[in-house]
């Protein structure tokens, strides 16, 4: 099992938002969607997406149909391996469209005790969810660093605590990466 580093981008955000991280070669894009959602901050609380090559995986939206590719079915690898891509686009809550670049790192052999998935690498805070796609989280931003702005206590009393960007909650971020790196270990054979 090979491991590949990969640097996802939250688009269209100031100040950035991005994450590194260190995954199995063959991890399904339903668990590496879960990942993502745990790496960011995300909540898992919309639909998803992930592009490449002119394809798309994703669920099976049941009152739309559409032609996703399932994504319980198809490995990080599979994509890589039967598009070429540098790059994979994500997209999460398609009423935000939260636009993600995932960018594919370097493959290396697995570090003997490590668990994967590992989040590596954190700069910035995710936007809360449903504060309205990158134009919303613009607003909310402005109106939460400024007192006086009319919309400041509102969305304080929304979001319910201060917010800088700035500072990611990285050892809850690495937490919740790390409890589905155990949650999808391996099992070791037993010898009787």
């Amino acid at each position: 099992m090979n491991i590949i580093e990969l640097k996802i981008t939250l688009d269209y955000i100031d100040p950035a938002v991005t994450r590194t991280l260190q995954v199995p070669a063959n991890i399904r894009l339903d668990r590496l969607h879960l990942t993502i959602q745990a790496a960011m901050g995300w909540t898992n609380s919309h639909l998803y997406m992930f592009e490449a090559g002119g394809a798309t995986w994703g669920l099976p939206d049941p009152d739309f149909g559409g032609d996703d590719l399932p994504a319980n079915k198809t490995t990080l690898a599979e994509v890589i391996e039967d598009t070429g891509a540098h790059t994979i686009n994500y997209l999460y809550d398609f009423g935000d469209s939260w636009d993600h670049k995932i960018r594919i790192g370097k493959i290396s052999e697995p570090v003997p005790g490590e668990l994967y998935p590992r989040l590596t690498d954190i700069a910035g805070r995710c936007p809360p969810e449903d504060v309205g796609g990158a134009p919303g989280y613009e607003e909310f931003l402005k109106a939460m660093s400024d007192p006086k702005h009319p919309e400041h206590a509102e969305l304080k009393t929304w979001y319910g605590d201060d917010f800088d960007p700035n500072i990611a909650d990285s050892d809850e971020l690495r937490l919740e990466v790390l409890k589905l790196a155990k949650r999808w270990k391996p099992k070791g054979k037993r010898i009787n």
